[in-house]
């Protein structure tokens, strides 16, 4: 059997119990974990301030690109708006040369459209009792001319008259025959392809709109 320990009154406890509070690691460990925590710290920060820029900078990236597209899209609208207006000027142009054009080749010759129309109805019409062609004035002698001697050509065995008529144009002619007539107006077919021109210059303007 162990022998008892003896009490000592010199003992003092509450010298144990400090010791028994006091820190077991080493002060170089301490400062290691200090300056880990410290690290670590600073890493949290850095991560979160760069989070909240790169937030910051892709709202500014965002409201960028949404006002580029705004750009983008009023620019688009102008240009689709210049190309018709282009488009339609350019058409205008092309219709007024044509016109001047054939002005010019009506001054010079113009008997050439009247005898290409004049040859047409002679193939179509042979069995025509007679066909009447009224022409300007100023063209009746000419016509006469030129076109008795196409219908013998054309070998057309029908009456053949060809009248001045006040009120025609220089180029222009009224054909005439038993069941129906055909009329060559430059003027008219003007009136026509500008209202076609401007058909068409309605419609792709319209569909330009639609798409935009």
């Amino acid at each position: 059997m162990a022998a008892p320990v003896k009490y000592l009154f010199e003992t003092e406890f509450g010298q144990e119990a400090k010791r028994a509070a006091e820190p077991r690691i080493a002060l170089s460990e301490h400062q290691q974990l200090v300056a880990l925590a410290r690290q670590e710290g600073e890493a949290a920060g850095f991560i979160a301030g760069e989070t909240r820029a790169m937030a910051s900078v892709e709202r500014q990236r965002a409201i960028a690109l949404g006002d580029l597209g705004d750009r983008l899209t009023v620019a688009a609208a102008a240009l689709t708006a210049l190309e018709g207006r282009l488009e339609a000027e350019a058409i205008d142009i092309a219709v007024a040369v044509a016109r001047k054009l054939s002005e010019a080749l009506v001054a010079r010759e113009p008997l050439v459209a009247i005898r290409d129309l004049v040859s047409d109805c002679f193939a179509n019409l042979r069995s025509a009792p007679h066909l009447v062609v009224r022409v300007s004035d100023e063209l009746l002698e000419d016509a006469r001319t030129e076109l008795t001697r196409l219908a013998a050509e054309r070998g057309f065995d029908g009456r053949l008259v060809i009248l001045a008529e006040p009120g025609v144009p220089l180029g222009d002619c009224r054909i005439e025959w038993s069941s129906g007539g055909v009329m060559l107006d430059r003027d008219e077919t003007a009136r026509r392809i500008a209202e076609a021109v401007g058909r068409y210059i309605a419609s792709t303007s319209g569909t330009a709109e639609a798409l935009s």
